[in-house]
């Protein structure tokens, strides 16, 4: 196999669809904050939510969040807990309580576990589905046909599962838009006053597992019924500025330092998105080189710069590479259990030299192998 003068991490050759790698300087401060945060003295996973600390780690995670995204004041930064799974169906039981019946795009497996968790709440209409094409595609945005009594449209801007991605962010009729961006969220600049409300999990490109950012409109707060559990009412959380129970400190900790790192080191998201498409430019050139040897899965138009899904048309070989590929050091290769094949996911933390490492590698092994 070929070498590389630069030596790798196994941090830095992870390539896992999530949790995924963080930036070397973020898990440098972070280890040094387990032991004891220099500003207190304590362990960071033993700080207190109420601590003077942890409200100042809040404010500056939002006032980030505000900078690197320009998000207006009427929105509301949320830190959650519960994964984006929980917004499944806690946004249905705050924003559908009317008559009418809110639309869905069904793009994916994500949009599809968002569905059918809605549909435990709420009826819904879906009003585009990539089933039949095996969720190859995405659809032209200006051909959803979106009833304007809907109380809300849903979409997932990225699918890790299928390698697909929207070019850009879809707002494209007069009804609040919700977008899950639990994997592309922070990789590139986005107009959140184009959506009514924006979430993510952070395990993709923002920090660990345990933290769920929400972006909301004050207007759609505004007709969230009475009479919800106070827990699964997002207003409960905005009127206690995220700290209505114990929140994951350590989480929101980490989550701050990566936001400091995409400020500070890498040109904000602008700098951040002509890293990705970097990126991705260079490992979806190796793939088309070797088309006659390996299938991708998404449709060449809709290819996301986040998580490339392929597969060996001799289906041998897949588990010849991902154990070969283990053996030098890259982790987190292997394709979703429903689809299979093999799925590399190009987060913010992943570098350029990881990525032509990688497809370095992947062209050795094809001329070996295939």
């Amino acid at each position: 196999m070929s070498s590389s003068p630069i030596r790798f991490t196994s941090n830095q050759l992870n390539f896992s669809a999530g949790p995924g790698a963080l930036p070397e300087s973020v898990l440098r401060e972070a280890q040094e904050a387990i032991v004891a945060l220099p500003e207190t003295g304590v362990s960071v996973l033993g700080m207190s939510h109420r601590s003077a600390w942890f409200e100042e780690i809040l404010a500056e995670s939002e006032a980030n969040l505000r900078e690197l995204l320009d998000i207006p004041e009427r929105y509301a930064v949320l830190f959650l807990q519960g994964g984006s799974s929980l917004q499944f169906s806690m946004i249905p039981m705050n924003f559908a309580s009317g008559q009418s019946r809110a639309a869905y795009v069904r793009s994916g497996y994500w949009s599809a576990k968002a569905i059918e968790e809605a549909r435990c709440v709420r009826e819904l209409d879906i009003i585009w589905d990539g089933a039949p094409d095996a969720y190859r595609r995405l659809p032209d945005p200006a051909s959803l046909a979106v009833s304007a009594s809907a109380p809300y449209a849903h979409y997932v801007s990225n699918e890790t599962i299928e390698g697909l991605q929207f070019e850009q962010a879809l707002p494209a009729a007069a009804v609040p838009w919700i977008a899950d961006m639990s994997s592309d969220f922070l990789s590139r600049p986005v107009r959140v006053d184009g959506h009514a409300m924006i979430y993510a999990h952070a395990q993709k490109n923002v920090g660990p597992a345990g933290v769920t950012i929400c972006l909301i409109d004050s207007d759609l707060l505004a007709r969230i019924p009475d009479g919800l559990p106070p827990m699964l009412d997002y207003r409960t959380h905005a009127r206690y500025h995220s700290n209505y129970n114990t929140p994951p400190v350590f989480g929101i900790y980490v989550l701050t330092l990566v936001t400091r790192w995409l400020r500070d080191s890498v040109g904000g998201l602008a700098g951040m998105a002509t890293i990705n498409r970097t990126k991705a430019n260079t490992l979806y050139g190796t793939l088309d080189e070797l088309s006659d040897v390996i299938d991708t899965h998404a449709d060449r138009r809709f290819r996301s710069l986040m998580n490339a899904t392929f597969r060996f048309r001799d289906e041998r070989l897949s588990e010849r590479f991902l154990a070969a590929a283990n053996d030098a050091g890259f982790q987190g290769l292997a394709g979703h259990r429903s689809l299979g094949g093999v799925r590399a996911s190009m987060y913010n933390a992943v570098s350029a030299p990881a990525v032509t490492h990688l497809s370095g590698f992947l062209a050795e092994f094809c001329r070996a192998h295939a």
